[in-house]
């Protein structure tokens, strides 16, 4: 088995790639996620939050600060969950469709929930009972028009995760009828908070509250993403130097002979061009270099990159590029 192999399920898996490299050097850089490097500033939370169960109250404020973030009127129809990996599993319960159709090769958590899905095109899967799209597409950031989805009538569930950094493409308010997920922590870059939403109509949500329990959201989890989502003033600087990452990255990836080959304001997925498909020689190269990044069992030729937080590890990443490059 590749050793590599359980570092292709999801990012963030630093622990994992530092015992397959233990001379690496530390800290690792961890690009594998998506995750904003910029965290929303978090405050001190008094001890009435850690010391008290979360109030219904405190949770309604909550869901109606992200609906409203979300332009939405009606914060009956949208749902707080302690992250949208796990609404995605609790959704396989509550809607059991059998003829399960996922739009192109993406997040592994729809597999592990509808394992008998089919993977389709978006075309081809408009005639599924049940039809899963990341909008935009993680990981090449492929973006479905939003009156195309809206125009479908089967039941369709829209992963919004990256989104929040490209409001443009959301397919929210005017869903029709669409279950429609977000996440807080790739955008706040706070993901161990571990908070998400779904958007749903109010069937839907009423099955879902039912899983999830009295106390779906810890009170640490409802306190930041109240503040958070009604700090406007930062979504807008947040956006701003997303996007200007994204692009700086871009362009670091070009100026070593990567194509970029997609992406988001939040990550951007590369390929070796005029090189045998296969992107494995890069991705050791960065482990050797203690910078983690994703690769993808399904893409052989590709690798997603994060964006850098700080000059330094932009010199870092830099420099092991630069190194790769003039070695091949």
């Amino acid at each position: 088995m590749d050793p590599h192999t359980a570092l292709m399920w999801h990012g963030g898996q630093t622990a994992a790639a530092a015992q397959l490299y233990p001379a690496a050097p530390r800290p690792w850089l961890d690009l594998s996620t998506g995750i904003s490097p910029w965290a929303w500033p978090v405050p001190v939370l008094g001890p009435k939050v850690w010391q008290t169960l979360p109030s219904p109250a405190a949770l309604e404020q909550l869901e109606l600060a992200a609906a409203r973030a979300f332009g939405l009127n009606d914060a009956a129809q949208i749902a707080a969950v302690p992250g949208s990996d796990i609404a995605i599993r609790l959704l396989a319960q509550v809607l059991r469709a059998e003829d399960v159709a996922i739009i192109g090769q993406g997040y592994a958590g729809y597999r592990a929930a509808w394992p008998d899905a089919r993977v389709l095109s978006f075309e081809n899967a408009r005639n599924a009972g049940l039809m899963i799209c990341a909008n935009p597409n993680n990981p090449d950031g492929v973006v479905t028009e939003a009156r195309e989805i809206r125009q479908l009538h089967n039941i369709r569930i829209v992963d919004e995760a990256f989104a929040d950094a490209m409001p443009e493409v959301s397919i929210l308010p005017d869903r029709n009828g669409a279950i429609v997920l977000r996440s807080f922590g790739k955008f706040f870059g706070l993901a161990g908070v571990r908070l998400g939403f779904v958007i749903a109509n109010k069937p839907v949500i009423r099955d879902l509250r039912r899983l999830l329990g009295d106390w779906p959201v810890s009170g640490p989890a409802i306190a930041i993403g109240t503040a958070a989502y009604c700090d406007s003033a930062w979504h807008g600087l947040q956006r701003h130097r997303l996007a200007q990452g994204s692009a700086r990255l871009v362009a670091l990836l070009q100026d070593h002979g990567l194509q970029d080959a997609g992406g988001t304001a939040n990550f951007r997925l590369c390929r070796i061009p005029g090189h045998a498909p296969d992107s494995s020689d890069l991705f050791v190269h960065l482990c050797h270099s203690g910078i983690l990044v994703r690769p993808f069992k399904d893409r052989p030729d590709q690798l997603r990159l994060g964006i850098p937080g700080t000059d330094a590890d932009w010199a870092r990443l830099d420099t092991a590029l630069k190194a790769w490059s003039s070695s091949v």
